[in-house]
């Protein structure tokens, strides 16, 4: 039996899900919640197998509330149920250690007990037009990295992979042998070749292109 906790601050759509799982027999309900603070206090009470969740809560939002969860329950298994179809906002939940995505404008009965049981399996849920999405990203940041891989030099790449350390322009400097004008010319070049706008604006290009 699936034990299935549901947090959504939407009353209907928790009434609507209570319906469509009411009378499947391997998934048993023991909990709903409508924000961040009652679920964290109800699972003291009652640990699911797998937690229904959505992200926009009132009072936190997934990106806070996923690692809280999985700090405190390493072991639950937590299936985002959103509205949000955005790349980077489900890449970044699933790297966060969520177990499936669905949204929730695509999400039918069978769709919904078909991933309960895959994550509460041990497995991993993306609907078909979110694998798509994704892979379609991906591809698109491979063909940047195939261009820009040429244009950056060794040496770029050791001051980004510092930078990334956050190690400040005069620690490079020290580290890799070479003057402080030196580290400042790269990190420019490195904004220039990235289209970054600033150091955040690197971090995140170069992370989002695998370029750790």
């Amino acid at each position: 039996m699936i034990k299935l906790a549901i947090t959504d601050d939407h009353p209907l759509v928790i009434d609507g899900l209570l319906n469509a799982l009411n009378d499947v027999p391997d998934i048993v309900i023991t909990g709903t919640y409508n924000n961040g603070a009652s679920l964290l206090s109800g699972l003291q009470e009652i640990l699911p197998d797998v937690l229904l969740l959505d992200l926009q809560l009132p009072d936190k939002k997934g990106t806070e509330l996923v690692p809280i969860l999985l700090q405190q329950y390493p072991h639950l298994h937590i299936l985002i149920l959103s509205g949000i179809e955005s790349s980077p906002y489900i890449r970044e939940m699933m790297q966060k250690g969520c177990k499936g995505y669905l949204l929730k404008s695509n999400t039918d009965k069978v769709v919904l007990t078909g991933a309960i049981r895959e994550v509460y399996n041990g497995g991993i849920y993306l609907e078909a037009s979110l694998k798509e999405q994704l892979l379609h990203e991906m591809l698109i940041v491979k063909r940047k990295i195939d261009k820009l891989s040429p244009r950056i030099t060794r040496r770029e790449r050791e001051v980004l992979n510092l930078i990334m350390k956050e190690l400040t322009n005069q620690e490079i400097a020290d580290k890799l042998f070479i003057s402080l004008r030196t580290v400042e010319t790269h990190r420019y070049n490195l904004l220039q070749k990235l289209d970054a706008r600033n150091t955040a604006g690197l971090l995140r290009i170069a992370r989002e292109m695998g370029l750790e």
